[in-house]
């Protein structure tokens, strides 16, 4: 039970975490999206190269693994590059409740990738969150701000993608930190040609806020880590979606910003899907053991 709480305390870290590296993403003012993904996933990559380096593992992966892990990486850049713009464009809880999105983009993924099973009540759940998703990307041509949360929503397309290859990568034995470094490192490499050919000057203020959101990406996406060491995901998953409370403070507290009543129905629709299937798989496991 101990281990269950501290579970949960570091997702709740993750999440406040994610939701910071958000906020200073927009605080870092008018630069492109690949100028800000490129400092996010350099402090990431220089964290996880050290934590291999701490362990003694190789940098080499593992034989087989090199196209998954392509896959990953392109789909984690993808996601990544989608979701700051969304952030820099959208009520930052808009657009982490789309990149939200992702755990159920797992599910779809996994039938057809990891030939997984899925039940009725697993689609139905699906697709009230996505029915929720289009309250909060609200698709009409009068809509100004309908780029940025298609973007938004393809983010949480591309994060579900990604995780679900990691998930591959795990049942394959490939370690956690190459993974992190693989994709971190490939996003600087296809970002730096945009950073050389199209770079903005940054303030000394930007240069910090920037690098203050890769520091909190790398804490959120180590507290995620360490939460699942302790617990399973059947646990503790739902206790994620507290980014979207971060993001909704932080957005006011920082941007003065308040999501529309439509946003609103659109986050609990989608964290009632979320919890319900939470709830699902619990008893499908005790039902099992």
């Amino acid at each position: 039970m101990k281990d269950k709480y501290k579970g949960i305390f570091l997702i709740i870290l993750s999440a406040f975490c994610f939701a910071l590296m958000n906020t200073f993403v927009r605080l870092a003012g008018d630069l492109p999206s690949i100028q800000k993904s490129f400092f996010r996933n350099f402090i990431a990559a220089i964290f996880a190269a050290v934590m291999i380096v701490k362990s003694g593992t190789s940098f080499r992966w593992n034989k087989g693994n090199l196209p998954d892990l392509l896959v990953r990486a392109i789909a984690g850049t993808v996601g990544i590059l989608c979701n700051f713009y969304a952030v820099d464009h959208l009520v930052l809880s808009d657009a982490s409740m789309l990149n939200k999105m992702s755990p159920f983009f797992v599910i779809i993924f996994s039938i057809f990738i990891l030939r997984e099973r899925v039940t009725v009540i697993q689609i139905l759940c699906v697709a009230g969150a996505f029915l929720g998703s289009l309250l909060v990307i609200k698709p009409t041509f009068s809509n100004t701000d309908l780029l940025a949360s298609s973007l938004g929503f393809l983010g949480g397309l591309g994060a579900g993608l990604a995780y679900t290859f990691v998930r591959k990568l795990g049942t394959k034995g490939e370690n956690g930190n190459r993974i992190v470094f693989f994709f971190s490192a490939f996003s600087c490499l296809v970002t730096l040609p945009f950073l050389v050919f199209d770079y903005h000057p940054m303030s000394v203020s930007q240069t910090m806020i920037l690098l203050a959101a890769g520091l909190s990406a790398a804490g959120g996406q180590f507290s995620i880590t360490a939460a699942y060491t302790y617990a399973p995901g059947r646990e503790i998953s739902v206790y994620d979606y507290s980014q979207i409370i971060f993001s909704a403070l932080l957005g006011f507290v920082f941007f003065s910003q308040v999501p529309d009543i439509w946003s609103i129905a659109g986050y609990c629709i989608i964290c009632l899907m979320a919890v319900l299937m939470f709830f699902y798989n619990n008893r499908r496991e005790s039902v099992k053991s």
